[in-house]
């Protein structure tokens, strides 16, 4: 499964990684970024609406979908946020583009926080959805929160621990984390889950995405306390988007915990549960549109 026409596939050379995207449209620049366990295709019922307003640009996260899997390090540098919205201004500068907003969904939403951080400069607009900030998550830990995200203590335990069990069937692993954190009720697109499927079972892909936990659990905070300590906010207008039936909502005052990490916030939850593109798409269309077109 691709994105439709007029969507096109391209790769661009960050270095590191080399990153799969597809993108379509003419309108002012707009990245989205995907979550785990999927790819660029979780925007499949989003991208195509976008891209009559914006130039829609989906890439797969280095580790994830059909970018490449760079080589880990002890210090797991290599899939640490920085690193991740570092390809990204590659991306957006390969098409020619200095200045863009941004909208992330889960572990898109994190590299879209560190985007807003690293290069203020460059983000025009960014938009979250279904997180709160690292920072705040690992520093609010109880049992609720290891309970529900139980996959964060999970996928960052050494020596191949993780790599292994999943690999023992990461069909099933996949499925189950969709319907895991999905509302009740939810339907994905079949073709689009296969393509998850595809995907995500690669022995490599499996290995970054947990080192993409192991990153966000070490290098990231290092990277996140700094920019505490140093009083350094999102400046630029963030919306903030959530499932009213997800672990989000129950567990955080969303936008509140949102406004000691950024300066301009706005947003509030949809009727869905965590994949906010593929559980609740109108919507989720009509708050980026509404967020991110010109008045």
């Amino acid at each position: 499964m691709r994105l439709p026409e007029p969507f096109k596939y391209q790769s661009v050379q960050t270095g590191e990684a080399t990153i799969n995207f597809a993108h379509a449209g003419s309108g002012s620049p707009l990245l989205l970024l995907h979550g785990y366990p999927q790819t660029h295709l979780m925007w499949h019922r989003v991208a195509p609406a976008l891209a009559r307003d914006f130039h829609v640009i989906c890439p797969d996260l280095r580790g994830y979908g059909d970018s490449s899997k760079p080589d880990s390090d002890p210090d797991h540098q290599t899939y640490s946020k920085r690193q991740m919205a570092s390809d990204m201004v590659a991306v957006m500068e390969a098409l020619g583009y200095q200045r863009f907003s941004v909208a992330g969904h889960d572990r898109g939403a994190r590299v879209t926080h560190r985007l807003c951080l690293d290069y203020a400069e460059r983000v025009e607009r960014a938009c979250v959805m279904d997180i709160a900030p690292t920072l705040h998550m690992f520093e609010h830990t109880d049992q609720a929160f290891a309970t529900g995200y139980y996959h964060w203590f999970f996928l960052i335990q050494q020596d191949g621990l993780p790599e292994h069990m999943i690999g023992l069937d990461p069909d099933y692993y996949l499925r189950e984390k969709l319907t895991r954190w999905s509302a009740p009720g939810a339907e994905f697109d079949s073709e689009a889950v296969q393509e998850y499927v595809r995907c995500f079972s690669r022995p490599d892909a499996i290995h970054a995405s947990c080192e993409d936990y192991r990153a966000a659990a070490s290098i990231d905070l290092v990277h996140d306390r700094k920019d505490r300590s140093e009083g350094r906010k999102v400046a630029c207008p963030l919306q903030v988007l959530w499932g009213n039936k997800g672990f989000v909502n129950r567990t955080y005052e969303v936008l509140t915990v949102w406004r000691d990490y950024a300066s301009k916030v706005e947003g509030g939850a949809l009727s869905c549960g965590h994949f906010l593109p593929e559980e609740a798409p109108e919507a989720v269309i009509d708050e980026l549109r509404r967020f991110f077109l010109p008045d």
